[in-house]
């Protein structure tokens, strides 16, 4: 290290600060003291209608969890209520997935089209799920296709949205350049449109996958639904069984956090831990 000529050392350039790595446990502690808590207070109180969260944990591992190695611990109840509902949700958020992107990007690679469509896309998405029921049901009677269609119209909308303003932001530079090396449509939208969209892309896909998880529950709350987590909690409703229902609301807490954790490793894996992907349009 030199010294400056009036003796002093300058200061050592200091490069980005460093993201300090939050322990597990001080992460966890927030809902570690809310569930302690709980469990003292349940336990003072001795309210049917608030067991304490060790007694629900218990019941979901005897009536979901609980089965042999072989069929990964899953007994023939969590076959007949979490696969249902895992597969409509995954059907839903596919099909959402795909014609959001789709229709997102050929809508904001065009002004014009961008113009047009904007109205709508901002008219249907306000549209409240629930108010679309009775037309989906006359289309497809009850059942999974009822079921699918519903998730599918109202998770459609973030990632359809998202997309067209993350095609619309794709940098012109960088398109006039395209243009001079004579990149065809197809590689203009691979290497610039997509990667430019992608932190959008990945913000309404977030938007979408909470929304599949709720609409998957509300659409099995409906009459014809035999199977599913919705239907176990109506089910057990219905039988006073109180600790069904609470096992259920934990299974879906801990459901939406497994496929957000998934989602943001696979958007961490494609875009990168710097992405502002949280921005939402």
């Amino acid at each position: 290290m030199t010294e400056t000529p009036g003796g002093a050392r300058p200061a050592p350039a200091s490069g980005p600060p460093r993201a300090t790595a939050v322990p597990f446990l001080l992460r966890w502690s927030v809902l570690l003291v809310a569930v302690t808590c709980w469990e003292l207070a349940a336990r003072a109180r001795g309210s049917v209608y608030f067991p304490p969260p060790l007694q629900i944990a218990r019941h979901t591992r005897d009536l979901w969890f609980s089965g042999p190695a072989g069929h990964l611990f899953l007994t023939p109840a969590a076959v007949d209520t979490i696969l249902p509902s895992l597969g409509r949700m995954a059907a839903g958020f596919t099909l959402a997935a795909v014609a959001g992107i789709t229709l997102g990007i050929t809508v904001g690679r065009s002004r014009r089209a961008y113009a047009l469509c904007n109205p709508v896309l901002q008219f249907a998405r306000a549209v409240p799920p629930p108010a679309l029921v009775p037309v989906f049901v006359v289309v497809f009677d009850f059942g999974t296709p009822m079921q699918v269609a519903s998730i599918v119209f109202s998770a459609v909308w973030p990632v359809l949205v998202n997309s067209a303003e993350g095609a619309r932001a794709t940098d012109p530079l960088r398109l006039e350049v395209a243009a001079v090396l004579r990149l065809t449509a197809p590689e203009r939208l691979w290497f610039l449109v997509l990667p430019s969209a992608l932190p959008r892309i990945f913000a309404g896909l977030r938007l979408s996958l909470s929304l599949c998880l709720i609409l998957m529950v509300f659409s099995e709350l409906l009459p014809g639904s035999d199977n599913g987590i919705g239907f176990t909690l109506t089910d057990a409703l219905t039988r006073s069984d109180l600790l069904t229902v609470w096992s259920a609301l934990m299974l879906l807490g801990a459901l939406g956090y497994l496929l957000n954790t998934g989602l943001l490793a696979v958007e961490k894996r494609l875009v990168g831990p710097g992405s502002s992907a949280g921005r939402t349009a």
